[in-house]
């Protein structure tokens, strides 16, 4: 007849002694132990002696940036363990999604089952070892998946800078109609300012007739000056100084033209 009880104390104390840091629990003493050895500083939950049950912390490798993932796992001795898997849960995670606690919980089915009849803690617990350095490999992949989108999309941005838009047939039409249309209302909107800049301008004509101090404008200012107005003579030669041939010394000269040319 099998002394499980026997079995689970002797992998306890194994286990104790592996996860020193990440064991909760104290299986010094008889088994079960009382539950006051149950309780230490780092404990996540109150393990009970019936069913005996504790929890071991995991933690991953540490990736880019010193980043970690962890989980802790709860176990709880069946009465039949190890012929009955033990039961297991996520007690508490760090950086983990919901999709990588469903991946745990799916291996350590798996590797439940694969290892009934045996003691097989320490198999589960390297399993969602090895599980959380896969999941740090995913992230550090998919971070750099996504730094190296970024670095193309801002390549492909800055090319649309230098080279622009493809000019084919199509957008260059659609652009002319545009620039046609644009164009047009500039020339409409010029028109309409010359006509009614036009309308507002009046004529020499138009002036005096609205305007009739125009007529004698200049007689006013003349009067208005008197005497001092002021002529500068340096502006005009004296007739002796100025070279006239006299047109009765001209042998051609014929009085009857009155002083027009004559043609034959």
């Amino acid at each position: 007849m099998t002394d499980y009880s026997e079995e689970q104390r002797n992998e306890l104390e194994a286990l104790e002694s592996i996860y020193p840091d990440s064991f909760t629990g104290d299986v010094r003493g008889p088994w079960p132990p009382p539950p006051k050895l149950w309780s230490c500083g780092q404990c996540f939950s109150v393990l009970s002696e019936n069913p005996p049950s504790f929890t071991i912390t995991v933690t991953s490798e540490a990736g880019e940036n010193d980043e970690t993932v962890q989980t802790t796992l709860k176990f709880t001795y069946s009465e039949k363990y190890p012929d009955e898997a033990p039961l297991y849960e996520i007690f508490s995670q760090e950086n983990l999604e919901d999709n990588d606690i469903t991946d745990i919980l799916k291996l350590l089915a798996l590797q439940a089952e694969e290892n009934l009849g045996v003691v097989m803690i320490f198999t589960l617990v390297t399993a969602v070892q090895e599980k959380l350095n896969e999941i740090v490999d995913q992230i550090k992949t998919r971070r750099e998946e996504e730094k190296k989108l970024k670095e193309k999309e801002a390549e492909e941005a800055e090319k649309q800078l230098f080279h622009g838009t493809p000019v084919t047939i199509e957008n260059f039409l659609c652009w002319k109609a545009k620039f046609d249309a644009e164009l047009l209302e500039i020339k409409k909107k010029r028109m309409k300012e010359e006509e009614q800049a036009g309308k507002s301008k009046l004529s020499g004509k138009q002036l005096f007739e609205t305007d009739h101090n125009l007529d004698t404008s200049d007689i006013q200012f003349l009067e208005d000056a008197g005497n001092n107005v002021e002529v500068d003579e340096s502006l005009f030669q004296e007739m002796d100084d100025l070279e006239l041939e006299d047109v009765e010394d001209d042998p051609d000269y014929n009085p009857a033209d009155g002083g027009s040319d004559s043609t034959e």
